[in-house]
């Protein structure tokens, strides 16, 4: 067994009734060169024979990360203040806000097992509506319905779907992850510059 995740400090949050550690580091991309790390590790405690060949795919995989970084945060650079903020289904961007200073605001949440209350979307929407916020958008793996209501409460449109728990087909543009935070990227970026 090998814990992907070791190393990482986890992002808490204050669910009711707990503090909880937030799911989905991954989506911070140098917490994903960790990621990458534990598992070559693993797989050359698993493998010593080919221990060489790990640590050379990792080196590989490190330098394609690292270069996906800086294009991130080059990409988000020129977003004022004002426009970097977001609402998606649920809260799964936590890391990728704390990493590339965005705030993600949700109606679900951190769990999709509920639903939203009637105060909570409500909170939501005078805050949308207080602070001008008109980047809305689905994520790949999530019902549209409560989406499409907010977006059309708060006279917005809904941009096109990020994806969060699944990547898409080979022949989309999301098919693995260095693909899925460039493309999760562009998207945000094209989003809050139209608000």
């Amino acid at each position: 067994m090998v814990v992907a995740s070791h190393g990482i400090t986890p992002i808490e949050t204050a669910e009711p009734g707990a503090v909880a550690p937030v799911p989905d580091p991954w989506r911070d991309v140098e917490n994903t060169q960790s990621y990458a790390a534990n598992i070559a590790q693993a797989l050359r405690e698993a493998d010593p024979e080919r221990a060489d060949d790990f640590r050379r795919g990792l080196d590989r995989y490190r330098a394609e990360l690292e270069t996906l970084d800086r294009e991130l945060r080059a990409e988000l650079a020129g977003i004022p203040p004002a426009k970097r903020r977001v609402i998606t289904t649920h809260d799964a961007f936590a890391y990728y806000g704390h990493a590339y200073d965005l705030t993600f605001l949700a109606p679900e949440g951190l769990s999709t097992d509920s639903e939203p209350s009637a105060e909570g979307i409500a909170k939501l929407i005078r805050q949308i509506r207080r602070e001008g916020i008109k980047a809305l958008f689905l994520e790949n793996v999530s019902d549209p319905r409560l989406m499409e209501a907010l977006a059309h409460e708060v006279s917005a449109r809904l941009g096109p779907p990020l994806f969060s728990d699944a990547l898409s087909r080979a022949d989309e543009p999301a098919s693995n992850y260095v693909k899925m935070m460039r493309y999760n990227t562009a998207t945000l970026k094209e989003g809050m510059l139209k608000n």
